[in-house]
């Protein structure tokens, strides 16, 4: 093996690695060379190589966080003689005597009796280490609802219509949502991610590109709940959202709410200022950074002059002392962005759900926002998230977000991991993880390289399992994992071992010979669904409206594709029909491809009669309807994240096939 091999797998590289098809690959010595030198190891040379070796080796030593499992002793490294004696400091101060006992150049420390899940200091000698002690799972459906097998819905936030018309949908419908489907029986609700955008950029509505996990997308903020007006805005009426009109109008809206606060209002954001603490202060002094240099064409943090660059600097606090009134705005907005939030949690438990809200936790940030400006260390700075080439991307895929670095976890002792669970955790009764092979790899292409010449960076798996262990039981609330695609061999094991749920998806539950699988055979372990944003809906998967858009989009080769793929999709409605026949939910010979509200039914009585503990179902598919939120690799050439519904949800659930199709849910899970 080459030197840079060997540094390589040193960092968590992965050399060698398996694609979606099952063939072995090798990444190129090139390409890893420039995925050394975007995380910090150089290796041009042999030099270079081995101070990046030493580097990597002085960063391992320094490591002072160690996870454990409740119940079971830790394992730290001996250097000379055990320490006379070994205390745990308690997260509320107690503190507990442990034995020890040495094994050979390691310390075997007696921390199994200790019943304490939390975070803890460790005396060790001179050292002192952070101690995550993780129950063995996460907060599961049977804790939540023992005995039951319980339903929900998915909702993009921004589609969105409630009791009153406005631009696009925000907290407040969402919180008429949530009455509404808990009255019609659903015990969750799953959302889009509501976390922090550019609010001074209406350009950038994608809810998977945040500027910062750690908050709140303001525009989403319900003035109504202080009783002011939402906005006004000419696009209140149409079927898609003109964001360019419409998050102006949305800002217009929270600063005359925000000039208008009564006392009681500002002592409530007082309060919520000084619990937030610094972190808050850092990102709305960002927001107000931003909406100052955008108006020059500053896209990112990395565009401001250089002397904003440094959170710390005296050009930024001299900026925030002399916009003070513009900082407090960004503080109340947030405030109230959470307090509305809060209040649509508070509607879903008040209107009997089980579980309430699932917040989605997006995979990564945008380099240029609140987070990577504010909390450098904790990220990668000179590489994107992605995919390699597969079968459904040839060419691989570049989302343009960064991540958490290993080492930056490591070195600052999870907090940004942890800070992040938290967020998500705070107004929700579960979480959804985006991409949730992240926690055990991730597909990094360094800037300006294309994404064949990435590599997977491996991450510290099991102390993010028993930290995320942890958040969970803290907040009483579920985790599901979207572990979709090239899935790593030894992760759903591990994720299933945590009570981490998985997602069985309708059109990925297929046998080798192309059958669907029956629902019965599906994983105990998994959310069932009958489809996810980027993916087409029912109907519009039985009426081909996916492959009319992959043919308007040009991503058809060939006429002879497009009728190649049209005669397969009626190979595969016939594979559907059949399953739906043979799982008890459909009777009757295979519909029309334009017949699709019966497709729509069999698929939901389908889905909600697997084995898993919940299914869940897209309220495209509840209503049948055959445009899809979002397809990947898309931005202005479809309207993502720009659909809405056409009646408020109160009013869509009562429609008569909608009810109908919810009976059927209610009766398979039943």
């Amino acid at each position: 093996m080459s030197s840079v091999k060997g540094l390589a797998e040193k960092v968590g590289l992965q050399v060698d690695w398996t694609d979606a098809a099952g063939d072995p690959k090798r990444v190129k010595d090139a390409d890893l060379r420039r995925v050394l030198g975007a995380i910090g190891y150089s290796a041009e040379s042999d030099s270079e190589i081995a101070a990046s070796l030493e580097r990597q080796r002085a960063e391992e030593r320094s490591v002072r966080f160690v996870s454990v499992n409740l119940g079971e002793d830790m394992v730290l490294p001996l250097k000379g003689n055990p320490p006379a004696a070994v205390e745990l400091v308690l997260g509320d101060g107690r503190i507990v005597p442990l034995d020890t006992q040495a094994e050979g150049g390691r310390l075997r420390v007696m921390t199994s009796l200790v019943d304490a899940p939390g975070y803890h200091t460790l005396h060790f000698g001179k050292e002192d280490y952070t101690v995550a002690l993780a129950p063995r799972r996460c907060f599961g459906v049977g804790d939540a609802a023992p005995g039951r097998s319980l339903w929900g819905a998915s909702v993009q936030v921004p589609a969105l219509r409630g009791q009153r018309d406005t631009a696009f949908g925000d907290f407040g419908s969402l919180r008429d949502a949530a009455e509404a489907f808990g009255s019609a029986g659903a015990d969750a609700l799953a959302i889009s991610p509501t976390h922090a955008l550019f609010p001074a950029d209406p350009s950038r509505s994608s809810p998977y590109g945040p500027s910062s996990r750690l908050f709140l997308n303001i525009l989403f903020a319900d003035p109504g709940l202080i009783g002011a007006a939402p906005s006004q805005s000419p696009a209140s009426s149409t079927d898609l959202i003109d964001w360019e009109q419409a998050a102006p109008a949305r800002m217009k809206a929270l600063r005359e709410a925000f000039a208008n606060r009564d006392d009681g209002v500002k002592d409530q954001v007082a309060a919520y200022r000084r619990k937030s603490g610094r972190e808050l202060e850092n990102h709305c002094i960002f927001d107000a950074l931003h909406a100052h240099f955008f108006k020059d064409g500053a896209c990112g943090w990395q565009d401001w002059p250089e002397p904003f660059h440094d959170r710390n600097a005296e050009a930024v606090a001299r900026f925030a002392a002399q916009n003070a009134e513009e900082v407090d705005f960004f503080v109340f907005a947030q405030w109230l962005a959470e307090t509305s939030l809060d209040a649509a949690q508070q509607a879903a438990t008040d209107a009997g759900m089980a579980v309430g809200l699932i917040a989605d936790l997006a995979v990564g940030m945008d380099g240029g926002g609140s987070h990577a400006w504010s909390r450098p260390g904790e990220l990668l700075a000179n590489l994107s998230v992605g995919a390699p080439p597969d079968l459904l991307g040839p060419d691989g895929q570049n989302w343009g977000l960064t991540a958490f670095s290993p080492q930056g976890l490591k070195r600052t002792n999870y907090s940004g991991f942890i800070d992040t669970l938290r967020a998500a955790f705070d107004h929700a009764g579960g979480i959804r993880i985006d991409h949730i092979l992240g926690l055990r790899r991730l597909w990094l292409v360094p800037h300006g390289a294309s994404s064949a010449e990435g590599a997977y960076l491996s991450y510290p798996v099991d102390d993010l399992l028993r930290i995320l262990a942890i958040e969970s039981q803290r907040a009483h609330a579920i985790v599901i994992g979207e572990d979709l695609g090239t899935v790593p061999e030894d992760l759903r094991p591990k994720l299933d071992q945590r009570n981490v749920f998985g997602m069985d998806v309708l059109w990925f539950e297929r046998e080798k010979d192309g059958r669907f699988t029956p629902p019965s055979g599906w994983r105990h372990s998994a959310v069932a669904m009958t489809g996810t944003h980027d993916l087409p809906t029912v109907a519009g998967w039985w009426c081909e409206r996916d492959i009319d858009w992959a043919s308007r989009l040009g991503r058809m080769p060939s006429e002879d594709q497009e009728a190649e793929d049209r005669e397969e999709r009626g190979k595969d409605r016939d594979q559907l029909w059949r399953a739906f026949t043979r799982s008890g939910s459909a009777d009757g010979p295979c519909p029309d491809a334009s017949d699709t509200a019966p497709v729509a039914d069999a698929a939901a009585a389908h889905v909600a009669s697997s084995a898993c503990e919940l299914a869940i179902f897209p309220l495209e598919d509840i209503a049948g309807f055959e445009e899809q939120p979002n397809i990947p690799g898309t931005t202005d050439e479809h309207p993502n994240w720009r659909r809405r519904m056409p009646a408020p949800t109160k009013d869509l659930l009562g429609d008569k096939e909608v009810h109908r199709r919810m009976c059927l849910i209610k009766k398979a899970r039943e």
